[in-house]
């Protein structure tokens, strides 16, 4: 049930074309399975339309056929087995029924249906090739290249058939060059050939084509259904490139899309949880390292002298008198300070802003929030053992990602900055919500600590 085109994101009429009166063969079948594998509305309203079937009592053989069909678009195969037994014998359900026993690995059943589906008019190559993949999938190398031998030179010329013969190549290790010369002329065929590209991704991956690789497996997901080995072998190669959000959703349409009857599923799940895991944490190491760097960055820029930077007489003089030497001394001091300084004016001021926005800084930018005397919560300054822990380093509260990068952009460094803080100065912080909020008063807790005004 395949066609000699890309598929392209279009809206179909799934309803109209299974309980429609309209021609249901091989085209309208792989509209739907294209249709699958680029817009998620199909899957809904393909559920839709199969339990709209299950709900009429007596169907028509044809329409067991149309019933069949879509339960092994939406990998329920054993229901599909039974469904399609009950259709018409036509080409199109021996063919499809072949399809849904070839995944309950029912590799004799399968491949009698194919045959009983070529006798019938089914597309010649389009059988032999599921013959020759069931069998392979089965471990039967010799039996799937001997389902080939007796094609004609039409049948052999088939995208199926040559993806056929490629992915028994892969098996058995042929030559690599001959190998992706046989799948190429596949995917020229057709361009989208799902066997084709993924053996194409898996020989690309071999030979440390990374982005070959990624490309043919992309493609190969387009046709529906997607295969487990193309997102599992996706997967690892973004987390290569330390891609972890597109590796994490390789595992999740595993663990959320693999039929309940497929075969080999529990190890499959099993497979696609433990990457996702390490996918999961191998991301947080990421981020932790981004964020070490970047509070590293910000440390290294707010030591900065201001002398290194090129500043008239007047603003130096007046930056020294109030005892600013650093760029992070600026930016712990609000702009009313700085102009509330004898002969510091509108010209020094634009000129220390300019200084500080070369280094992505702003000018009262870690400044300590000025409120009157009556609004001002009490901070009590650390004695005996609690100076010890103001001084130390803020990641020793083991917070989370989220609340570390309000840290970080606050630049807050020790545990001593933070109490300083209020939790009004910390909401203020973009993405840091009660949740993260409630962290921090908790860590803080165990030490015996809270926020200021607290």
């Amino acid at each position: 049930m395949q066609s000699s085109v890309t598929p392209s994101p279009t809206i179909i009429d799934v309803r109209e074309l299974i309980v429609g009166s309209g021609p249901f063969g091989p085209n309208e079948v792989q509209a739907i399975a294209n249709s699958l594998g680029t817009t998620t509305d199909t899957h809904r309203d393909l559920r839709l339309t199969v339990q709209e079937l299950q709900q009429v009592g007596d169907l028509s053989p044809a329409a067991s056929v149309r019933l069949g069909v879509g339960l092994y678009l939406l990998g329920r195969s054993s229901e599909a087995v039974t469904s399609l037994k009950s259709g018409d014998g036509s080409a199109l359900a021996l063919f499809a029924l072949g399809l849904a026993q070839a995944a309950l690995a029912a590799t004799e059943a399968a491949c009698a249906s194919f045959d009983a589906a070529r006798t019938a008019g089914y597309p010649a190559g389009a059988c032999l090739a599921a013959k020759a993949n069931t069998l392979r999938a089965a471990n039967k190398l010799e039996e799937a290249d001997d389902a080939l031998s007796n094609a004609t030179d039409e049948e052999s010329a088939s995208p199926e058939y040559l993806a056929a013969q490629g992915a028994i190549a892969v098996e058995r290790g042929d030559s690599t060059t001959e190998t992706l010369d046989l799948l190429q002329k596949s995917v020229d065929r057709d361009n989208g050939q799902p066997l084709a590209l993924f053996c194409l991704g898996v020989l690309h991956d071999k030979l440390g084509n990374d982005d070959e690789a990624i490309d043919c497996y992309q493609r190969s997901l387009l046709r529906y259904p997607a295969t487990v080995g193309a997102l599992m072998n996706l997967g690892l190669l973004y987390e290569d490139r330390n891609d972890f959000s597109q590796a994490q959703q390789c595992y999740r349409r595993i663990l959320d899309g693999l039929p309940l009857d497929a075969p080999g599923r529990e190890e499959a799940i099993s497979r696609a949880k433990l990457f996702l895991k390490d996918s999961a944490a191998s991301g947080d190491r990421q981020l932790d390292e981004q964020e070490q760097r970047q509070r590293d960055r910000l440390e290294q820029v707010l030591t900065l002298p201001v002398s290194d930077f090129e500043l008239s007489v007047r603003s130096r003089n007046c930056l020294a008198k109030m005892g600013i030497q650093t760029l992070g001394d600026l930016t712990r001091t609000s702009e009313g300070e700085v102009l509330a300084s004898k002969n510091f004016g509108e010209t020094s001021l634009v000129e220390i802003k300019d200084i500080l926005a070369s280094k992505g800084l702003v000018l009262g930018q870690f400044a300590e929030p000025s409120m009157t005397a009556e609004s001002s919560p009490t901070f009590d300054e650390p004695v005996g053992e609690q100076t010890e822990i103001h001084g130390l380093p803020v990641t020793e509260l083991n917070l989370s990602v989220r609340a570390r990068k309000c840290t970080t952009k606050l630049g807050i460094m020790t545990i001593g900055e933070l109490v300083r803080r209020t939790a009004e100065d910390l909401m203020e912080c973009k993405n840091f919500g009660v949740t993260s909020l409630n962290e921090v008063r908790e860590r803080l807790g165990e030490r015996g600590l809270k926020l200021r005004g607290e």
